[in-house]
């Protein structure tokens, strides 16, 4: 077993050189046929590996995401050929599959629309088809949300090499911005075909990208290393989210280790019992994430209206390890003034599905000022911006 794991390891640092030999040489052709052994012998476990390295090494991440699509253009023929373990039918993976191949059917259904536009950029008719078929695709987004709420948490817990989920992230985030724009270039009044045509081709390649690196990669691991009972709470955890397309006939629900209590709790200014905290929290207008002193999340509301998914699976997770890698530093630099008293406040503000939302950080602290933590309160915004003058009388309908 050494031999092996020895054997794994010298493979792995191999993959890693050649992928930062990837970013700085200028004969690429030459290093590829050079390493063309180690290229055809790749398994899941190694690009896994592989990326994790490099993510952990902070590369430059628009390089990173360059090299990565060239390298995994590489290994395609042999993860390919790698006898993965199959997800069992209306499992889990198999659901999130199933999902993908709705995907791609729908991405395949917009390519006529899109060829009658590069021949009339008037055609009013394929430009209304296209918008219809682009919200369809962008519920889709479902998928990613299981994704960064659900699969990655668990990734981050079981596995010691989880970073390459950072850039799986970033990608889905590149999706995100390639629908708004594709959508914003079908609606304005007049198309841009180049803008168009590089768009739509961006998007076609980052889905389908993502879906053959979970098929074949991410997923074939997953089997390969996490329990089922495991996996089988993601699927649990997933129904809060919701799948795009496809989900199972029946999701089996795992049961909670611990139930609220009904012993009272004293706030000091008044006793309540646990189940009465609960809805308290969960009944303003507003979402409240907890991130205790360690920089672990805590606790999260659920309000009747969410504004951004939160799953069970946060719990127990690092702040950092929830956002994208493209702010994340944001996140990082709030924390970092609040612990060291520089800082109690921070806020922003963004549109969001046609809302004002505002997202505010406050510091917590204890009676002697010592950091304990922060809280993050989201709530949308857009009738508080309306209100004006004053209302002093109550003017329900009788």
């Amino acid at each position: 077993m050494s031999a092996f794991t020895n054997n794994q390891e010298k493979r792995v640092q191999a993959l890693v050189d050649f992928a930062k030999q990837m970013m700085t040489t200028s004969d690429k052709a030459a290093l590829v046929n050079a390493h063309q052994e180690l290229i055809r012998q790749v398994t899941p476990s190694e690009v896994i590996a592989l990326f994790d390295v490099l993510v952990a090494e902070r590369k430059d991440l628009p390089e990173l995401k360059t090299v990565t699509n060239k390298i995994l253009h590489l290994f395609h023929s042999p993860l390919l050929a790698y006898p993965a373990l199959k997800p069992a039918e209306n499992s889990f993976l198999d659901v999130l599959a199933r999902n993908n191949r709705e995907m791609e059917s729908l991405l395949k259904s917009m390519k006529p629309d899109i060829k009658q536009l590069n021949l009339d950029p008037t055609n009013d008719e394929a430009r209304k088809s296209l918008l219809e078929k682009l919200g369809r695709l962008q519920a889709f987004d479902l998928h990613y949300q299981i994704k960064e709420n659900v699969l990655f948490p668990a990734l981050e817990t079981h596995w010691p090499d989880y970073r390459c989920v950072q850039l799986m992230w970033s990608y889905q985030d590149d999706i995100r911005r390639e629908m708004k724009a594709l959508r914003e270039q079908l609606e304005a009044p007049g198309l841009d075909v180049s803008q168009f045509n590089r768009l739509a081709g961006d998007l076609f390649f980052n889905m389908l990208a993502i879906r053959f690196r979970e098929e074949h990669i991410l997923f074939p691991h997953i089997l390969e290393t996490i329990r089922p009972e495991v996996i089988q709470q993601m699927f649990s955890d997933s129904s809060e989210i919701g799948f795009p397309y496809v989900t199972a006939e029946k999701i089996e629900q795992v049961a909670s280790s611990a139930e609220a209590g009904g012993d009272w709790v004293n706030l000091e200014t008044g006793n309540l019992k646990a189940d009465q905290i609960i809805r308290i929290f969960n009944h303003l207008p507003v979402d409240i994430t907890f991130v205790d002193e360690h920089d672990t999340v805590r606790y999260f509301s659920t309000p009747k209206k969410r504004i951004f998914p939160r799953t069970k699976a946060i719990i127990g997770r690092k702040v950092h390890n929830c956002h994208p890698p493209e702010s994340v530093h944001v996140v990082e630099e709030i924390v970092s003034a609040f612990r060291n008293g520089k800082k109690d406040e921070a806020s922003f503000w963004i549109n969001f599905k046609n809302e004002k939302i505002l997202i505010q950080y406050f510091a917590v602290r204890d009676e002697a000022g010592e950091y304990k933590g922060v809280i993050e309160v989201t709530q949308e915004i857009s009738g508080i911006q309306q209100l004006t003058g004053e209302k002093r009388l109550l003017d329900w309908e009788k």
